[in-house]
């Protein structure tokens, strides 16, 4: 897909989510803006995967390890056709398939649960052990909020990773800089996060979160014998002005009014 047709879908995908929120009054918005731009250069240009077959057993598989950005994942899931786009206005509610986070047993094109964070790091380099010792092919993207790595998991997984030599296995930070309280750096500093996973033994890239053609290229190109680590600084609550860098649309979800100003906004048509 040419980029013009991804910078439409972008400001579908983020249409989708705030609808989905506004609708359950209840989620995250703040890191599901931010990370739209890596899922879709993912699902769209890097990864094999089959929306017709969501277990083919060669399929890259990717985690969303920060679980609460879900809604992004959903979104970006019906779109490719993995279950109905009408199925995301039931995010959070009790008979839905589509859970506060994401549920491989419920939701077509999960890999794996997450929510705790650290946890969907540490399984997803599991599964890039698994395909070393099976000798597959396939490849394995974890994709980390920046305040995930304040997680001694994060750095267990890292660690283990580099060991094994697992370049079947990418690291993706969606590096805003903001979680639930405030600033990273005012909560707990993760400090110079290139240096520390280059230190740990990854190939770094640093690329702007929010360029698809960049990210697709940083994940894309070849690395022999080392896991990847590929940050991509981005902005909270990307493409709504009055959410974007406010640590406070962390888990708020929109009123009405902020939910039409926001369509607005990105130029999308409200949904009946």
């Amino acid at each position: 897909m040419d980029n013009k047709n991804l910078a439409l879908k972008a400001r579908q995908i983020r249409g989708d989510i705030l609808r989905m929120l506004y609708l359950s009054q209840s989620g995250h918005p703040g890191g599901s803006l931010s990370c739209v731009e890596i899922l879709l250069s993912l699902y769209y240009r890097v990864a094999n995967v089959d929306p017709n077959n969501p277990l083919m057993e060669n399929r890259d598989r990717i985690v969303l390890s920060k679980g609460h950005a879900c809604p992004a994942l959903y979104a970006v899931l019906a779109d490719k056709g993995y279950f109905p786009r009408n199925d995301l206005w039931t995010l959070r509610q009790i008979d839905s398939h589509l859970q506060g986070h994401p549920d491989s047993t419920k939701t077509p094109g999960v890999d794996v649960n997450t929510g705790s964070l650290g946890q969907g790091v540490s399984i997803a380099m599991g599964i890039a052990l698994a395909a070393l010792h099976k000798q597959a092919d396939y490849r394995v993207f974890a994709i980390i909020g920046d305040g995930e790595a304040q997680e001694g998991l994060v750095w267990e997984a890292a660690m283990a990773a580099a060991h094994y030599k697992l370049d079947n296995f990418t690291v993706i930070m969606d590096h805003n800089g903001l979680q639930i309280d405030g600033t990273n750096d005012e909560v707990m500093s993760i400090g110079d996060i290139m240096a520390k996973f280059k230190a740990f033994g990854f190939d770094c890239a640093q690329v702007n979160g929010h360029d698809i053609n960049a990210i697709s290229q940083a994940l894309t190109t070849p690395v022999k014998g080392k896991p990847k680590f590929v940050c991509c600084e981005t902005s909270k609550g990307r493409g709504v002005s009055f959410m974007e860098n406010q640590f406070g649309w962390h888990g708020k979800a929109p009123s009405e009014t902020e939910y039409l100003d926001a369509l607005k906004e990105l130029e999308v048509d409200v949904i009946d």
